[in-house]
């Protein structure tokens, strides 16, 4: 392993952590912090030993307390601070004595408010020792896998009411790793991926990046087993030249999908006020996105969307989608919204179009169904009818990806359509994504069940259509580069896992 990713290994699976600043307090940071270790490592899901330091406890959830780093007299990998960002400089000096690996700072109070030169001092120590820093002024990191969770935003709270609530929940285990520059922002991501059941890999908050940026932690999460999918927020990026080398690299193997805010002149001047980031031309990112196969989502369901598919299903090899609908309305409005993103809603072939006049001389369609694309099998439908079409349009050599607008709404459609479409994709490499309308639980239900068989499902014909429009991107780009076929082969195989 490069000696790079190795130290940076430490962020996410550290042989022993100290806590700087954890507390007894219960609504401090440093006591959420603490405790979400203390939790994971009775849990027997973190591996790695942890210490609290604090010169004004003597112990904290059981776990001896000790004054300063350097009164710990076991070797400490890594260690997250939290404490004001005064005290910083001194925990560094001590950080440097114990030959720590890396530091996160969660604290804030430095360049994010114009204190360049504390940020400085802090950056000089490091570089002096050796010691990797996230931060300051971040999350830090969660790890689905080995228990790391600086969030120090606790996952319940109690209401006035007495009742106790969800309130910052972990998502599931899943392949999509965040790496955002906002904190706030990642948290709002990990409650919106917890409420969706969409998991991730890992989640990183860099905050005001003083020394660990994008372009590292793309090159970190190139080689990480866990990771399919990178999911990146940015408001600026600091190592244009070396972002745009690491970034190449990385999406020849695995999707990145970037939101960038910071658009307009006044999202700029706020995204330099809230983690003193220099926004930049939008243009420029445009052209740097499109020139290294990030695919950039324009609003933040985009973004999510955008990775569920890529996450789920292999990228398509051309432009040319069928669709089949049990509903004429949404289906018209998938193909708008493909037409608009220059993806091919194409009159069947003639071969295919005989297959449904077959289907439909055997009475196994509707007499009033039309299958020339979209194909709609109508309110009449059954869950067989479903199975029939996609039959037919994944056998279509003319077909490159396939939308399933399985409205649950008419009277004889039965849930095991969703089995019966899932049946036949996975004989198939080709993308399918699909779409149930509605907020009842029936319709959450249909979603999630697509889900859980490893087809992304959406609320909205719309939404179908852009998570399609992302496959067909990412695999003309795969296409261009000649690592399509390599890449469906790994997805694959990852599948089978």
């Amino acid at each position: 392993m490069d000696s790079t990713i190795e130290q940076l290994n430490a962020f996410f699976n550290p042989r022993s952590v100290a806590v700087v600043g954890a507390t007894k307090k219960i609504n401090k940071a440093g006591h959420v912090i603490f405790k979400n270790f203390v939790e994971n490592k009775r849990r027997g899901v973190l591996k790695g030993e942890i210490f609290p330091v604090n010169p004004y406890e003597d112990s904290i959830l059981g776990f001896t307390c000790y004054p300063s780093l350097t009164k710990i007299p076991e070797e400490i990998e890594l260690v997250v601070i939290v404490v004001p960002a005064n005290i910083v400089p001194q925990i560094m000096e001590d950080a440097a004595t114990k030959k720590v690996k890396a530091v996160v700072i969660i604290s804030s109070g430095f360049s994010e408010i114009g204190k360049h030169e504390l940020e400085n001092k802090i950056v000089s120590i490091a570089k002096r020792a050796g010691i990797r820093i996230l931060g300051p002024n971040c999350l830090g990191v969660y790890d689905s896998k080995t228990g790391v969770d600086m969030l120090f935003l606790p996952e319940t709270k109690i209401l006035t009411t007495g009742e106790e609530v969800i309130a910052t929940p972990r998502p599931l285990p899943g392949k999509m790793a965040i790496v955002t520059q906002s904190g706030a922002f990642g948290v709002a991501a990990l409650d919106y991926l917890a409420g969706r059941q969409m998991g991730i890999s890992k989640f990183v908050s860099f905050g005001n990046k003083c020394d660990v940026d994008e372009a590292e932690m793309l090159e970190y999460l190139l080689y990480d087993s866990e990771t399919k999918v990178i999911l990146l927020y940015v408001e600026d990026i600091k190592s244009g030249r070396k972002f745009i080398e690491v970034a190449k690299k990385v999406t020849k193997r695995k999707p990145i999908v970037a939101i960038k805010s910071g658009k307009t002149a006044a999202g700029a001047r706020a995204a330099a006020s809230h983690t003193g980031a220099m926004a930049g031309s939008d243009q420029i990112y445009n052209a740097v996105f499109a020139q290294t196969g990030i695919i950039r989502a324009h609003d933040m369901e985009e973004f999510f969307d955008t990775g569920k598919a890529l996450a789920m299903q292999p990228p398509a090899v051309g432009k040319n989608i069928g669709i089949i609908t049990d509903a004429g309305g949404p289906g018209v409005m998938a193909v708008d919204e493909c037409e608009l993103k220059r993806l091919n809603v194409k009159r069947f072939s003639d071969a295919t179009i005989k297959k449904f006049e077959k289907l439909k001389e055997e009475g196994k369609i509707p007499k009033f169904a039309t299958y020339l694309n979209p194909v709609d099998v109508t309110g009449s439908v059954t869950s067989e009818m479903f199975e029939y079409a996609a039959e037919i349009l994944f056998q279509d050599p003319e077909i490159h990806g396939v939308i399933v607008l399985g409205l649950h709404h008419v009277p004889a459609l039965q849930e095991d359509f969703i089995d019966k479409v899932a049946n036949v994709a996975n004989k198939y490499v080709k993308p399918v994504v699909a779409c149930d309308i509605g907020e009842t639980e029936m319709a959450l239900h249909t979603r999630l069940r697509f889900d859980k068989l490893g087809i992304p499902a959406y609320p909205s014909p719309e939404d179908a259509a852009r998570a399609m429009n992302a496959l067909v991107k990412y695999g003309l780009y795969l296409k261009k580069n000649g690592c399509l076929q390599e890449y469906v082969e790994d997805f694959l195989k990852s599948k089978q896992k």
